[in-house]
């Protein structure tokens, strides 16, 4: 199947345009750079967790919840359904939703790590993990999105994700106490950082490759279930 980059970046124009009519949505990424910029007034040499608490907030909030209320608007205004109709592929439909949070998500995280000065050891190897971590809240936020009806009713849905994804780190340190949520180890905020980790004590792929195939596991469900979602919903309209 050939993919038709036109008809990708006509829906990347029109959500961009969309986008920024919508200052709730948009003003979304105000959140983790205000973190940012609290954190670094108050902390001299910001440590990993407090870096990746930021990254991972970053990718909560301002991945999974524009991507959410990308798709959650298109059903508000009932326009998802002519999109579903279209000669657009799902692929294509998935990735041209997907360019614009791309953006800002890098936007994001580039001003977030400029203001802690987080300097990875490895810039390269780093911006694979997060590239595959945005993948994932990608497709979290499709997901929650085809399940939302409203703007609003996409920003409650989304709140869990947050708080799991973007503050999930502060579950660690319960383990030890409640073993049943051993399985927080494997989330995916949580491997990045343990990744983030490793690549500062110089590991090289060959100790890093375990956390990316875990991240890049999430990351496959994630789509491959965005798409069963979206056709689902194709077929309900």
């Amino acid at each position: 199947m050939t993919l038709s980059w036109k008809r990708i970046n006509a829906i990347f124009q029109k959500d961009t345009k969309d986008l920024w009519k919508n200052y709730f949505v948009s003003s979304i990424i105000v959140l983790p750079i205000l973190m940012a910029l609290l954190y670094s007034y108050t902390t001299e040499e910001p440590s990993i967790d407090l870096h990746y608490m930021i990254i991972n907030l970053a990718l909560a909030s301002v991945t999974a919840f524009i991507q959410c209320a990308v798709i959650a608007e298109e059903k508000e205004k009932h326009t998802l359904r002519g999109l579903m109709l279209s000669p657009a592929s799902i692929p294509e439909i998935l990735i041209g939703k997907s360019l614009v949070t791309l953006f800002l998500t890098v936007i994001t995280l580039l001003v977030c790590a400029f203001i802690t000065g987080y300097q990875p050891a490895n810039i390269a190897l780093v911006a694979v993990a997060l590239f595959i971590s945005m993948v994932f809240y990608m497709g979290i936020g499709m997901i929650l999105g085809l399940l939302s009806r409203t703007i609003i009713e996409a920003s409650f849905i989304v709140m869990p994700v947050i708080f799991i994804f973007g503050f999930g780190s502060m579950l660690m340190g319960l383990i030890d106490r409640y073993p049943v949520l051993s399985f927080v180890e494997y989330l995916p905020n949580i491997q990045l950082l343990e990744f983030a980790y490793q690549v500062e004590l110089g590991a090289g792929f060959g100790e890093l490759w375990s956390y990316l195939a875990v991240i890049l596991a999430w990351a496959i469900v994630a789509v491959i279930l965005s798409g069963v979602v979206y056709k689902k919903r194709e077929l309900d309209e």
